[in-house]
């Protein structure tokens, strides 16, 4: 059965209970669980995914956020996002090896993370690299049982296409984020889902606006306030080759419980298949 969750990151909780009252505030049973505070604040979030099941909490996915990440400008994200950097990629991996250890203890079958900006060009020395990285990850948790999914909008659905072509690895798919897709100005988040469609393993709502000045972001706003065109863009989702997981994603404003709710009642409308 197809799933209608939220990103835990999104509600900004400071334990599971608090994460499991929030999502009930927002009439959602399920959730994507951010899984580096569960190895790293052992104290607060060890036990996450066993006290989230017991206040009847699903939790449909992890995600896996790499080390160094700086999300502080377009620029900055490029340098110091995902597998890509040289400095960080050792630590990187470790800390894979941990989140991995826990999904596959704990049943979580599907990890998320950003790659990194793919360069577009095959066969440079930077790609190949990061090709292998990858390869390497995705060996990791495979080991565990448990899937990744690389989210996009960091490049183009082309480019991404391709390396998953090179990568080649029976346990790699896509979380598709339509949003980033503008944010980051990589195109058209219908026509991108469409090309990467046999991939797709699950689905971020998310919406957002592009910028006019090129080389910075643009902004995310509330699901169906911005420039995905939910219709169709559902409509695709429906099309898919395997049902997917819905997963509400908010990073900004002082709001994110309501936008949550406005975002979960814009999928309801559009499709009623995902209760919650």
């Amino acid at each position: 059965m197809t799933r209608l969750a939220a990103c835990s990151w999104s509600l900004r909780t400071a334990s599971p209970d608090e994460l499991a009252d929030a999502l009930d505030r927002c009439g959602l049973r399920a959730v994507q669980l951010a899984l580096v505070p569960c190895v790293e604040d052992v104290a607060a979030w060890g036990g996450a995914v066993e006290r989230l099941r017991a206040r009847g909490i699903e939790v449909v996915s992890g995600m896996l956020a790499t080390v160094g990440e700086d999300y502080s400008t377009l620029e900055t994200i490029a340098r110091t996002g995902g597998v890509r950097p040289d400095a960080t990629w050792p630590a990187t991996r470790a800390l894979a090896e941990r989140v991995a250890a826990f999904a596959g203890a704990h049943g979580v079958v599907l990890v998320t993370f950003h790659a990194g900006f793919i360069p577009h060009e095959r066969g440079g020395a930077e790609r190949r690299a990061m090709v292998a990285r990858l390869r390497e990850v995705a060996d990791l948790f495979a080991a565990r049982g448990v899937r990744v999914a690389f989210e996009t909008g960091q490049e183009a659905a082309d480019t991404l296409l391709g390396a998953l072509e090179e990568i080649a690895h029976p346990n790699v798919g896509v979380n598709f984020d339509p949003a980033n897709m503008i944010l980051y100005g990589m195109g058209d988040p219908v026509a991108a889902l469409r090309a990467l469609a046999a991939h797709v393993r699950q689905v971020h709502v998310k919406d957002a606006v592009s910028t006019d000045v090129p080389g910075t972001w643009g902004r995310e706003v509330v699901a169906g306030t911005g420039a995905v065109d939910w219709k169709a863009f559902l409509a695709e989702v429906r099309r898919l080759p395997r049902a997917v997981d819905l997963v509400i994603e908010r990073e900004a404003g002082p709001t994110r419980e309501a936008d949550i709710r406005a975002a979960a009642a814009l999928v309801r409308e559009n499709d009623p298949g995902y209760p919650g």
